[in-house]
């Protein structure tokens, strides 16, 4: 995770779980001049879109007054949803046995782009298997992964 991305979850994190959610993570997409901040929030009973309301009003003051972010973005806050993005190592060990896709920052192997069962976690390295093959990806190479729900 950036340095930047840390330090915006450090700010929102203790209003969030103050609210009685738990902050899955945090996105920042750059549109040009414009940017995305993402907040994906999470419950035990689900997410509605009035916790949604609930977090932004709240995470928009706290970052109006803290102005974390120059330039203009957008706020989005979201429940992670079935094809639930990961980021942290203990997201990873949750989802263990189901089926990841993935993108690196930069090439393994040739490739960037991974889909495969996630076997565990070695270290900092997360165990994926694709196409009976085993590959140890350092979390800190990994620019995205989500759940991909399977029906």
């Amino acid at each position: 995770m950036s340095a930047k991305l840390s330090v915006l979850q450090e700010l929102i994190e203790p209003s969030v779980v103050a609210l009685g959610y738990q902050l899955w993570g945090v996105e920042m997409i750059s549109q040009g001049r414009h940017s995305m901040l993402r907040i994906y929030i999470d419950a035990e009973e689900g997410i509605g879109v009035e916790d949604c309301a609930s977090v932004s009003r709240q995470v928009s003051g706290i970052l109006d007054v803290e102005d974390p972010i120059s330039g203009e973005y957008t706020l989005e806050v979201s429940s992670p949803g079935m094809d639930r993005p990961l980021f942290t190592l203990e997201q990873y060990q949750a989802f263990v046995g189901h089926v990841v896709q993935l993108k690196l920052r930069m090439p393994f192997d040739g490739r960037r782009r991974f889909k495969g069962v996630l076997k565990g976690i070695e270290d900092e390295d997360i165990v994926l298997v694709v196409d009976q093959e085993e590959y140890l990806l350092p979390i800190d190479h990994i620019d995205k992964a989500n759940i991909v729900p399977q029906f």
